[in-house]
């Protein structure tokens, strides 16, 4: 989180120290790591001399009430480093030496006093803890650690905490944890059977059952179908790659730590498994010589793609090993690049509307006081910024700048969804890229017959399937519009004995209008089969008892709860395809 000096950053960077200030109180030997604040509350990390579980917390959190409630000021003052790193050594406070430690040698190290506790902090913080709401944090959990996020370094015990300005705001967000754990699509994916992950296979690497594989299907499908109606053509490339491929590109300096090396024993070249396909999709382009009236030349692939993220990052379906994108890229004139952006645009807005999800732009640019991160020049930069910024605006997307969060080789718009708890996440990317095509010496000959390098435009609906399919199974918590669920209803016998045969008849019915369907036919009560049904999510339960028979039609009840009362086959049939259908 980027510094901030509002009244709540620094209530929560306050309440970090305080915490601090707590623990050591509670646990005299205590060693302090950092402890800043981030969004909706803070952490501070600690080595303690004997493992605290979370049943500790409320000892911590009721001794911050009463350090809060004597009223201390916080105090800053500064001393020379040189005694700031010998005072620190004397408290056996060996962490925060070595941050001392690196600042410059003429520089003086402020600290922090808030009553009995000093701590090394460059600010900022509120003046007093009156002005902190006893009745509006509460500590809420731990986590493991290592000291500078280095796994060579010590493992420290983090405590998170959360805090607002008011007791209703706590209330409020506890209230949405509470239903994101509901949500949480690692614990709905094993429930729907959707996805599972096997140690014998390998962490990060998610497999996907029949229900998983049909949703995802559907949503690459809807991206290939928005694709080829505009113009793209699908390719298929290999999935490994010499390394040069990414030296060239420049990836290969910033990333091969990330990447998985394979080792060839027929050759002594160098590959890797590809962990994008950008450049792979610039060697097809470069394969023949190019004429301007080519272009717009659109590459499409939905295709998978692997990256060796540490094991401590993996989480569920959001950061994985091995993830598809439904990735593309755009070769096209410098005058071009204006209208296939805002293509591009139109198609990221018109695949949200359809599946009922807002969001934002978030516009990642340079970060100009680190110019040598990134490839180009900056009249380079300042083209491509400005045309991104110049088409959210045309098209009227809520969009901010988010400076620093540039790839390397060029600005992007980052598509952020809102979810249905207004959490914010990032999942496609839309780029303008003046720099790899220059570096494969990529051309097209122009109406005068000269050559020209082209722009590259890189473009993604969904992204990364699993991270999007993460976000979509809790924004919808589950609960899929009818075109994306693999069955589409479940037929349930009042009787097993009595109705299981006209149960298999309407099932019959339904399955050869192409409607996939599925029969309870477990000896068990209907209340029993409609739980059963709830947590499965089905979108239709479609009830058989004896009145259904002698009416030759079923009683609907959706997943919701509602019923619609006795239908028959024929007005069932054309209710869920039509639903289908409109993707409503």
């Amino acid at each position: 989180m980027k510094e901030n000096n509002s009244k709540i950053e620094k209530i929560r960077h306050s309440l970090s120290h305080v915490m601090a200030q707590s623990v050591k109180h509670l646990y005299e030997d205590v060693k302090l790591g950092i402890g800043p604040a981030i969004d909706n509350g803070f952490y501070y990390d600690f080595v303690f001399n004997t493992p605290i579980n979370d049943e500790d917390l409320q000892k911590i959190e009721d001794e911050m009430r009463r350090v809060i409630a004597k009223d201390i000021p916080f105090e800053k003052s500064v001393i020379p480093k040189s005694e700031a790193i010998d005072m620190l050594y004397k408290e056996n406070q060996p962490f925060k030496a070595e941050l001392a430690a690196e600042l410059p040698d003429d520089e003086e190290v402020s600290f922090y006093t808030d009553g009995d506790f000093k701590d090394l902090c460059k600010g900022p913080h509120i003046d007093n803890t009156s002005e902190i709401n006893p009745n509006a944090f509460k500590l809420t959990h731990l986590a493991g650690a290592y000291w500078r996020g280095d796994e060579k370094r010590p493992m420290m015990t983090r405590i998170y905490g959360v805090a607002f300005e008011t007791q209703d705001e706590l209330e409020a967000y506890l209230e949405q944890q509470e239903e994101a754990k509901k949500r949480d699509h690692r614990k709905l994916g094993k429930q729907m059977d959707l996805f599972s992950f096997s140690e014998l296979v390998g962490s990060g690497l998610p497999l996907f059952s029949p229900r998983g594989t049909y949703l995802r299907s559907q949503l690459l499908g809807l991206s290939e179908k928005l694709q080829e109606e505009a113009g793209f053509e699908k390719v298929f490339i290999p999935h490994i790659t010499k390394s040069d491929l990414y030296k060239v590109s420049g990836h290969w300096d910033k990333y091969k730590d990330d990447l998985f090396h394979v080792k060839s024993s027929q050759s002594e070249d160098e590959f890797v498994i590809k962990p994008m396909n950008c450049p792979h999709h610039q060697q097809i382009y470069a394969s023949q010589k190019r004429s301007y009236r080519e272009l717009p030349i659109r590459y499409y692939e939905s295709t998978s793609n692997y990256r060796d993220e540490k094991a401590g990052e993996l989480l569920g379906l959001s950061r994985v090993r091995s993830l598809m994108q439904d990735d593309a890229h755009i070769f096209c004139t410098e005058e071009q690049a204006r209208e296939e952006l805002v293509m591009v645009m139109s198609l990221v807005t018109k695949m949200y509307s359809l599946l009922k999800m807002e969001f934002k732009c978030r516009l990642s640019f340079k970060d100009q006081s680190k110019p040598e991160k990134y490839l180009g020049t900056d009249e380079e930069w300042k083209k491509a910024q400005d045309l991104l910024l110049s088409v959210v605006q045309e098209l009227n997307l809520e969009h901010y700048i988010a400076e620093g969060e540039a790839a390397f080789y060029g600005p992007k718009i980052d598509i952020m969804v809102v979810d249905a708890l207004g959490r914010e996440w990032q999942c496609a990317t839309e780029q303008v890229d003046y720099f790899q095509p220059q570096r494969f010496g990529l051309t097209y000959t122009d109406s005068d017959g000269k050559e020209r390098t082209p722009v590259m435009i890189h473009k993604a609906l969904l992204g990364s399937i699993e991270r999007f399919l993460s976000v979509y199974i809790e924004h919808t918590a589950g609960n899929f519009p009818l075109w994306l669920c693999y069955e589409k209803a479940v037929i349930i016998p009042v009787s097993t004995d009595k109705h299981l045969d006209y149960s298999q008849e309407v099932a019959k019915q339904l399955r050869d209008k192409g409607l996939k369907v599925t029969v309870n036919d477990v000896n068990e009560s209907l209340g029993n089969k409609i739980r059963k049904a709830q947590v499965d999510k089905m979108p239709y339960m479609l009830i058989v008892g004896d009145k259904e028979i002698e009416n030759k039609a079923v009683s609907v009840r959706l997943r919701n709860g509602t019923n619609l009362g006795l239908m028959s086959i024929e007005e069932i049939s054309e209710r869920m395809q039509k639903e289908i259908e409109d993707k409503v």
